[in-house]
């Protein structure tokens, strides 16, 4: 049975607000810590936090975090607390070399006042290879069945058609970690995982390469586990759900071999007890540049997006989500971290603004039908 009390504070009146939060970088990851303190990652040579404690109003300075890139996957063990982050010394390069190992985990046990980095250890998968970890959507605690309690966060095989999104999982607070099956389609990368109320997992993927002869698709690909993140089977692609611009020509995007394919999104769901609400973000550009940062929304664990709302006509790129936790100054709210530029049709560089935004689900339920589902009458 849907907890209502719980939905009912994303279905106040309708609300929506921006601020930029990070100037210059790039590569946003979000969090709520248990307080409801709503932590925002960020960073292309130097990772580094913002948080804020009343719900998003206002923001405390930026907090080092370490040296290196953003690699995403920054999570809440809700075990015990802690915050991780993940950071690699440079971005993967884009020439078919598959591994891409080094890797820097950092620990915040006071809720992202201070950082250290820590040892972790990561096994191969079952192809030999230690994935790579940049770059994802935050990573989660699973929270029902047999792995209650297991850290999960999307990572990736670097390649062009042989490369694959993948998952590692720790069970012993992100000492070690385990390394999925590959996503069951290839050419793919950047992914986000949400969890449904019955304990299947939902991955959401970037498609960054596609085969001679391989028909050129627009929409976003998915695939589910059903195992607690350790096989991925059931794959499809969303009608209607693009990932990223739409375009899916030869023509290609400034100067980077994919850059007409899909773009890492986020995913989130609202704590919402018994009810799959998931928002999902991304641009939706009919051509192949990278404008126009939008919302969707699934009240069925992804399997259907009746509804989207625009956020920003201009220049955008990649995106993180979360949700407010009930009870917490961050309750009823939706955030979103996205990378925006001003008058910057070209090439995307390190030198974004990072726009923080945050809205309720009644604002987002009046934007338009996609005509995928329908939204619940209730």
């Amino acid at each position: 049975m849907a907890n209502t009390s719980e939905l009912a504070p994303f279905c106040d009146r309708a609300r929506c607000e921006a601020r930029d939060i990070f100037d210059t970088q790039r590569f946003p990851n979000l969090t709520v810590t248990p307080r409801g303190h709503v932590l925002a990652t960020w960073g292309a040579t130097e990772l580094v936090a913002r948080r804020s404690v009343d719900g998003g109003a206002n923001w405390e300075a930026e907090v080092p975090i370490g040296p290196g890139l953003q690699a995403g996957g920054t999570l809440v063990d809700e075990s015990t607390g802690d915050l991780l982050a993940f950071a690699h010394p440079e971005h993967p390069p884009n020439d078919g070399r598959e591994r891409f190992a080094d890797r820097t985990m950092y620990r915040s046990t006071d809720g992202g006042r201070g950082w250290h980095a820590e040892e972790m250890t990561c096994y191969a998968d079952e192809r030999g290879h230690v994935p790579a970890l940049h770059y994802a959507e935050h990573g989660i605690t699973l929270q029902f069945g047999g792995h209650a309690g297991r850290l999960l966060r999307p990572a990736r095989v670097y390649g062009k058609a042989d490369g694959y999104n993948t998952a590692v999982y720790s069970d012993d607070h992100g000492r070690s970690w385990h390394a999925s099956a590959p996503f069951p389609l290839f050419g793919t990368g950047e992914g986000a995982i949400a969890e449904r109320s019955d304990g299947t997992l939902y991955y959401s993927s970037r498609k960054h390469y596609f085969t001679d002869g391989e028909t050129r698709r627009p929409e976003r690909p998915y695939a589910l586990s059903h195992d607690g993140g350790r096989t991925w089977s059931d794959w499809a692609y969303h009608r209607g759900l693009p990932d990223g611009p739409r375009y899916r020509g030869a023509e290609r995007r400034a100067a980077c071999w994919n850059g007409h394919f899909g773009m890492a999104g986020g995913l989130t769901r609202l704590p919402v007890t018994g009810r799959d609400v998931f928002v999902y973000s991304n641009v939706d550009q009919p051509e192949h540049t990278r404008h126009r940062m939008c919302l969707w929304a699934s009240f069925d664990g992804g399997a259907s997006w009746p509804v989207k709302r625009l956020i920003d006509e201009d220049a955008a790129a990649y995106s993180s989500l979360t949700a407010g936790r009930p009870g917490t100054p961050s309750e009823g709210w939706i955030y979103l971290l996205f990378e925006r530029w001003q008058d910057r049709p070209g090439a995307i560089g390190n030198d974004s603004i990072g726009r923080l935004v945050r809205c309720n689900l009644t604002w987002l339920l009046q934007g338009e039908p996609t005509g995928d589902g329908e939204v619940p009458s209730h």
